[in-house]
């Protein structure tokens, strides 16, 4: 979810009461889009993170730090030079725009008080930071949006600065029911659309929320509904606007599992009615859930970014062998009539003896079922030659058959073992991870190393680690070498041991210390494993679990695969989130 202008406002209430008043102690410009803050007041140091990036804008306030450049940017030496210890006056926001607005209050070159605007756009593409005078004249940019880059404004020096106003919408602040039905209601759209497109800073995760608290189908057009629907909405409409004058918020992300899938700075029973296993994370501020929902989407996303070239690799091999094992079983099908051709061949060495010579076809009863049976003759050749060109057939096919049986289980095995890397790759959490999963595909052959110096690869990923509700430590594979090691190096026979039925996932090991384990915590572990496979999209996962000593590696098997002959089975659901991590 991008930022709308209901968590603009949650900031900008934030912000307003911690650095309102306070001196800009240091500027800088660690991207070419963004700034660094620091600010001093009530003799406490905040650092304000400010982000023009048009595919995350973003503004929070953070105890990190980051480099800048040895040469700092115009922009940048720009607001130095006019803004060094300037004092902060206000944090405001322009109507429920994602528009703040910093004002400042310095002393000029002559010794005169005077004010500046420091301006942040949080607009997606159109982000922006912009600095102005008191009569809101552009002084400069972060970004130079000229007349050929854009029709409705320009953002030059020298320029008016303005919010261009070309989505006609109302301000939900000062709504009334006369523009809820000129924005809103008088469109031929679905409701939640004609919401989020009718009212400014409204998403359509908040218009979908809307239509949920009011009991109104968000489906239904807008300019269908009754007297008493229209009056619902705009209620519920008036209400999450007091709670934005009054600063009642309630910053929070929801999330899906251990996946954070929303963040919000207002209550959304969405989620909270919602037949899925969502959960809610609440914070102290707006800053601290904006860093911690985009650190958590960044760090996914730049593992997904660095694993994708395993992925290209893993996604073209499946591909290979999906196709070679269609094409193998057609061939084994080919194959079942060679049974028909033997019986055929024995048939007519048993009873051949007095077919006339020329006969196109033979009919006699079947010995081993005791059915008549028709079979085709070359009328060219006699029986026995007959008996020889079927049994030389069925030789064929048998053979074929044996191959591909073997082929294809080669095949099948092959398939299995890149499924499972492709699923450890969507469990990867970090950098280590994929140096360990391109460590196995090397070894594997899927990737042929350039050279060969010789180096052996430092491994420092390790598997995941989790404590029950009973207190009892479970340990779940990140890739097949982990799983190997788990099950067969780390585990101890009375150990018991759980993996998702029949689909690629992790080993999981729940450490008994030869206790008799209590259901909920086979019922954790079983979740675990549920999770950390390829179901984990599913609502339920059946899941396999035996006492490590039943389990078998085959001769020559790839890592982390086994069998078993003896084990118990459960149906679970794959929501971890109630399940505590180890430190």
């Amino acid at each position: 979810m991008a930022l709308d202008g209901i968590a603009v406002a949650n900031i900008t209430h934030e912000l307003n009461n911690l650095i309102s008043n306070g001196r800009l102690y240091k500027i800088s410009q660690p991207e070419s889009d963004e700034l660094l803050l620091t600010i001093k007041n009530n003799k406490s140091q905040y650092r304000l993170t400010i982000s023009a990036n048009a595919g995350l804008p973003l503004i929070y306030l953070t105890a990190e730090n980051k480099p800048s450049p040895l040469t700092a940017p115009n922009f940048c030496m720009l607001l130095r030079k006019h803004l060094g210890n300037a004092r902060i006056i206000s944090v405001s926001q322009t109507g429920l725009e994602r528009v703040i607005d910093f004002t400042f209050e310095h002393l000029d070159e002559l010794g005169d008080l005077c004010r500046k605007h420091l301006i942040v756009e949080l607009m997606g593409k159109h982000s922006n930071i912009i600095f102005t005078d008191s009569n809101n004249k552009i002084i400069d940019s972060i970004k130079h949006v000229s007349a050929q880059m854009s029709s409705v404004r320009e953002v030059l020096p020298g320029r008016d600065y303005f919010i261009p106003d070309t989505m006609d919408k109302a301000d939900p602040l000062n709504l009334t029911m006369q523009l809820c039905s000129e924005h809103i209601f008088s469109k031929p759209v679905k409701l939640s659309k004609a919401i989020y497109t009718g009212l400014t800073g409204i998403s359509p995760v908040i218009a979908e929320e809307l239509c949920h608290t009011a009991s109104v189908d968000s489906d239904k057009p807008a300019n269908v509904l009754n007297e008493n629907e229209r009056q619902h909405i705009y209620e519920e409409i008036l209400n999450l606007m007091k709670k934005v004058k009054d600063g009642s918020f309630t910053p929070h992300i929801i999330y899906k599992g251990k996946t954070p899938v929303e963040f919000s700075s207002v209550p959304l029973t969405i989620y909270e009615d919602s037949e899925d296993a969502y959960h809610s994370e609440y914070f102290e501020s707006a800053s601290e859930m904006l860093f911690t929902f985009y650190a958590q989407k960044n760090a996914q996303t730049r593992i997904h970014q660095r694993s994708s070239d395993l992925r290209k690799i893993i996604s073209t091999l499946l591909e290979r062998n999906y196709r070679k094992l269609e094409i193998q079983e057609k061939q084994l099908k080919d194959t079942e009539k060679r049974d028909k051709f033997r019986i055929y061949g024995e048939l007519l060495n048993t009873y051949g003896y007095d077919i006339p010579e020329g006969s196109k076809s033979f009919s006699t009863v079947n010995y081993y079922t005791g059915e008549p049976v028709t079979i085709p003759l070359d009328d060219t050749l006699n029986p026995q030659e007959n008996a020889v060109r079927y049994f030389d057939r069925y030789n064929k096919l048998k053979r074929t058959f044996e191959a591909t049986t073997e082929l294809l289980e080669e095949t099948q095995l092959e398939i299995a073992h890149l499924e499972s890397i492709a699923t450890s790759l969507d469990i990867a959490v970090a950098e280590e991870d994929l140096i360990q999963l391109k460590e196995e595909m090397i070894q594997s052959g899927y990737i042929h190393q350039k050279g060969n110096s010789g180096k052996k690869v430092k491994i420092t990923s390790r598997p995941f680690h989790y404590i029950s509700s009973d207190g009892y430590h479970i340990y779940v594979g990140k890739n097949n070498f982990q799983n190997e090691e788990l099950s067969f190096k780390f585990a101890n026979g009375g150990d018991w041991w759980f993996h998702a039925k029949e689909i690629p996932g992790s080993h999981v090991i729940v450490k008994s210390n030869g206790d008799e384990l209590p259901d909920r915590t086979f019922e954790e572990a079983a979740r675990l494993a549920a999770y950390y496979s390829k179901g984990r999209s599913q609502d339920k996962v059946e899941v396999d679990y035996t006492p490590r000593k039943n389990l078998k590696k085959p001769a020559g098997a790839k890592p982390g695969f086994v069998i078993y002959h003896t084990n118990y089975s459960m149906l679970v659901g794959t929501d971890i989130s109630d399940i505590k991590t180890a430190d």
